[in-house]
């Protein structure tokens, strides 16, 4: 637990941010439930704390650092895992970075083939329990390991009916990945477009919470 919290508290997101998107993606700092979602969780802001991840790993008896091994990333976010990489190693966690093309990251990834470090993703939609079931729950697709006291949880909130109940329920949940850092959140990405001047209709933002320019059916170019 220690470990995992150094680890957290040893990512600076926000300049992470100013660097790569210019500081528009969304630092929410829940692990896997997007703020679009519904039945999501607002955790509290993230905090950068090297001091403090430096004194939670000589807690957990590693003094000089930790040798964390693979750090796996999707190749086209190579440059967001090379940063993590150098903050990790500014708080005395060592790890290599290993960008994977996309088909075999995601290939191996929900293969359950890598170990240490996983930078992952999803473009999935739907709403926070569609998430969890894919990261946290037993078999799901991304998920390393499970916690039984969440898995009794999941099957609870997917046999209520109440509204309400449900959602503190899997609000329930969210919270308890957060507390056990199960993962260390580090944004929603903006996708960085232009728009040229014969572009009607570019669709981004069409699509709540989709980055991209979609769908492409409904493109519009000006006449000219």
């Amino acid at each position: 637990m220690r470990v995992r919290q150094a680890l957290n508290l040893a990512i600076d997101r926000k300049a992470i941010n100013q660097a790569i998107t210019l500081g528009y993606s969304k630092l929410t700092n829940n692990a896997f439930v997007p703020p679009h979602f519904e039945f999501y969780w607002q955790p509290p802001e993230p905090v950068y704390d090297l001091a403090k991840a430096k004194q939670l790993l000589a807690e957990a008896g590693h003094p000089d650092g930790i040798d964390a091994g693979p750090f796996y990333c999707d190749g086209a976010f190579s440059n967001v895992g090379e940063a993590i990489v150098n903050n990790l190693r500014e708080g005395g966690i060592r790890a290599d970075l290993r960008p994977i093309e996309r088909a075999a990251f995601f290939g191996s990834y929900s293969g359950k083939k890598y170990k240490n470090l996983i930078m992952g993703g999803s473009a999935a939609f739907g709403n926070a329990a569609t998430r969890l079931e894919a990261f946290v729950v037993k078999g799901g697709a991304y998920a390393y390991g499970n916690y039984p006291d969440i898995d009794a949880l999941f099957q609870q909130q997917a046999a209520e009916l109440d509204h309400a109940k449900r959602e503190a329920l899997l609000h329930k949940i969210q919270q308890i990945v957060h507390e056990r850092v199960i993962a260390a959140p580090i944004w929603q990405l903006a996708g960085l477009s232009g728009v040229g001047p014969r572009v009607g209709h570019s669709g981004i933002g069409s699509i709540g919470g989709d980055p991209w320019t979609s769908p492409y059916e409904d493109i519009m170019i000006k006449g000219s």
